[in-house]
Parts: C-alpha cells; sequence; structure tokens
C-alpha cells in the first residue's frame, strides 16, 4: 500500500496539469477565433478596397510627405497587386458614392434638392440638404491609393446668383468624371486670405481622369476674382449660368424677403427717384444684371473661349441640350442625356430621374421655384429699358443673343 502521503499528493499534482492544459486551449481557441476575425474583416475589406492599404496620420494627412502617400509594404507591393482589384474599381467607387453621407449645405446657397415620395410621380417628398460630394472623415486610418487626390479645380461655375447655379451643378453631378464640393467655398471673394492649401483642402478627392469643380456665384460681381483665379490657374474654365436681368432681380428680391419680410417694396429698390425714371444701381439685385459690365473684369484676365454662358431659361426648358454644351465644354463624354431627366409639373423645374449617390428621383428643394410678388408693370418696363444696352454689349461680347429683348 502507498504511503498516506503520496496517495493524497498525486491529486493535488494532477490538478495544476489539468488547469495547464485548459489554459493552453483557452489560448488555441481564442487564436484561433481572432485568426478567424481578422481573416473575414480582411476579407471584407478586399471587397471593399480596391488598392494597398495607406497609412495616415492622425490629423488625416498621409504619412509622409504632404499629399502623398506612404506604401506599407513598400513598390514591390503595389506591382505585385493583382490586377483583378484594379477591374473592380468602377463597381467599388459607385458603391461607395451610394454610402457616402451628404455634406452640410451652404447657407447662402439655399438651393436644396429633395426627395421625390416613391409611388408619388410628381409629388416632392421631405426636403434635405443637397446632394453634395462628402468625403471620409479626417480620422480615417486607411486610404485606398487609387482613392485619388484632392486637386484644385479646373473648372469653376462662377455665376451667377438666382441664374440655376445650383441645378447646374447637381446636374453635371451625374457624370462620373465630375466631383464637385457641394457648399459654396467663397474663396476667391470672401476667404482668400486662408491660402490655396485651405482651399485646396476642401475639394473632394479626384481619380485620374476626374474633373474638380466648385460653384460660387457671387465671384462673377467680385472685382478681385478674375486676377485671383487666373493667379491660381490660367487653364480654369469657368462657367456662368445667366438669366433675364428683370427676372434674376425679381427672383433676388422674392428670396430676400422670403427672410425678412418687412422689407421695403421691390419698386421703391428699384428706384433712385421713381418720378424721374432713376434706377439705383447701387442695389445688388439690380447690379448682377448688368452682365456686360462685369464681363469686362474677367476679359482682362480670361480669353472668351475659356468661358461657358449658360442659359437659365434653357435649363428649364431644354436641361439635356445645355448639359450637352457643357459636358463639350469640359471635354467630358456626353453622358448625361434626356433620360436622365424628366417634368415635375408642381414645380415647374426640371428633376433629375436618379440623383448622384441616390436610387431615387431629386427635384430642386421648397427654396426654389417661389412665387414672385405681383410687380407694377410699369417698374417692369423700366428696367427692361433700363438693361437692353446693356443686354446687346453682352450679347456681342459671348456671340449669343439670350433673346431677352424679343
Amino acid at each position: 500500500m502507498a504511503p498516506p502521503g503520496r496517495a493524497g499528493a498525486h491529486p493535488t499534482s494532477a490538478e495544476p496539469l489539468s488547469r495547464s492544459i485548459f489554459r493552453k486551449f483557452l489560448l488555441m481557441l481564442c487564436s484561433l477565433l481572432t485568426s478567424l476575425y481578422v481573416f473575414y474583416c480582411l476579407a471584407e475589406r478586399c471587397q471593399t478596397l480596391s488598392g494597398p492599404v495607406v497609412g495616415l496620420s492622425g490629423s488625416g494627412e498621409e504619412a509622409g510627405a504632404p499629399g502623398r502617400g506612404v506604401l506599407a509594404g513598400g513598390p514591390r507591393e503595389l506591382a505585385a497587386w493583382p490586377a483583378a482589384a484594379q477591374r473592380k474599381r468602377p463597381l467599388q467607387l459607385q458603391q461607395w458614392r451610394r454610402h457616402r453621407p451628404p455634406a452640410p449645405r451652404d447657407d447662402g446657397d439655399e438651393a436644396a434638392w429633395e426627395e421625390e415620395t416613391p409611388g408619388l410621380a410628381l409629388g416632392p417628398g421631405g426636403s434635405g440638404a443637397g446632394s453634395s460630394v462628402a468625403e471620409p472623415p479626417p480620422g480615417t486610418l486607411a486610404l485606398l491609393l487609387d482613392e485619388g487626390s484632392k486637386q484644385l479645380p479646373q473648372a469653376i461655375i462662377i455665376g451667377v446668383k438666382k441664374g440655376g447655379t445650383r441645378a447646374l451643378l447637381e446636374f453635371l453631378r451625374v457624370h462620373p468624371d465630375v466631383r464637385a464640393v457641394g457648399a459654396e467655398p467663397h474663396f476667391f471673394d470672401r476667404s482668400y486670405h486662408k491660402g490655396l492649401a485651405w482651399y485646396r483642402d476642401l475639394m473632394p478627392r479626384t481619380l485620374e481622369g476626374q474633373i474638380t469643380m466648385e460653384k460660387t456665384p457671387s465671384y462673377f460681381v467680385t472685382r478681385e476674382a478674375p486676377a485671383r483665379i487666373s493667379a491660381m490657374s490660367k487653364d480654369t474654365k469657368l462657367i456662368v449660368v445667366v438669366r433675364d436681368p428683370v427676372t434674376r432681380a425679381i427672383s433676388d428680391y422674392t428670396q430676400t424677403l422670403s427672410k425678412r419680410p418687412d422689407i421695403p417694396t421691390f419698386e421703391s429698390l428699384t428706384f433712385k427717384n421713381r418720378s424721374a425714371g432713376l434706377i439705383d444701381t447701387s442695389w445688388s439685385a439690380i447690379q448682377i444684371g448688368i452682365y456686360a459690365k462685369h464681363l469686362e473684369h474677367w476679359l482682362r484676365h480670361f480669353p472668351i473661349g475659356q468661358m461657358l454662358f449658360v442659359s437659365g431659361e434653357r435649363l428649364i426648358s431644354d436641361p439635356a441640350g445645355e448639359l450637352g454644351r457643357v459636358q463639350d465644354f469640359l471635354g467630358l463624354k456626353r453622358i448625361i442625356t434626356d433620360k436622365h431627366f424628366y417634368f415635375n409639373k408642381t414645380k415647374g423645374f426640371p428633376c433629375l430621374k436618379k440623383a448622384e449617390g441616390s436610387s431615387k428621383p431629386h427635384c430642386l428643394g421648397k427654396t426654389k421655384g417661389r412665387t414672385h410678388p405681383d410687380i407694377d408693370r410699369e417698374v417692369v418696363r423700366r428696367l427692361r429699358e433700363f438693361y437692353r444696352p446693356f443686354n446687346l454689349k453682352f450679347y456681342q461680347m459671348t456671340g449669343h443673343d439670350f433673346g431677352w429683348d424679343g
């Protein structure tokens, strides 16, 4: 018979052994689960990413030289990256566009788009922020190398206020080769002191072959804007959406009236001396419509061939036709056609059957298409007489008769 001490000691020596085996089992199980989780995550990333991962600093800038990503494994990994990933890029880009969040709307623009309620072909649904190009958050830890880089705009919609600039930008955004910032940057009129680096950082990322755009209608009437844009790039393409200056002035007044119901009447603001018929050209609603005067400043820095003048009226009556001209001007393939639009009889505006980043119809928001107040016919007649010589000069300068005096 074994001594009592040895017999009693056997269970105590076996107990640590079983605990050790159990710990090893748990460790192996945890390692297996962790490996499966990592593999699953990598598999998911492979479906959404189309290139090697680039390290980013916490501030959102790529590690290394400003504006350039540092490949984690060096150039060999880039060369060895599967060609299949590159073939998937267009589909992945579309998926990313569909799921990105909207950028904040610029309060000064007011041109929100609203989504059509399903089942109501012509009834506008809830209003929302303008369909915009939003960037990944600054703290993103990884970024695809071929998601592109931020560039200064190659084309700018410089005017005019209440001419149809928001509609044009939203229509253009349907094109896969156009990337535009949603809110109006107001760089060349209000924020020029912040520098081009600040301005570039506002822009969306673009891939090779894509055009970066922005729109700020007040540029057209800002004296310093032409020289400043030329200093950035003499090759910048400029787009001006123009509209009958009388109708534009009334629309401008209507927008202000919606915000400040206590302002004087349109008639009283139009004249310095109504009995003498003296128009107050210091009032911005009147001044903006003297297109020929503003255009003279731009032609000192840009050739007329580098500017495209879009008819705000035709943008409503024939959006596909005007978009065709714009696409040609920008050197883009004519992708936006009649099939992208339908006319909303309730709003009196063309709407997109499918706006960028959405599978539902989109229309201009409730801030567009406001009912204009009744204006004294004599005041309208005098305004037309006032604008006529400026309009004729504008027609000569642009080589296009917009028909506002017919």
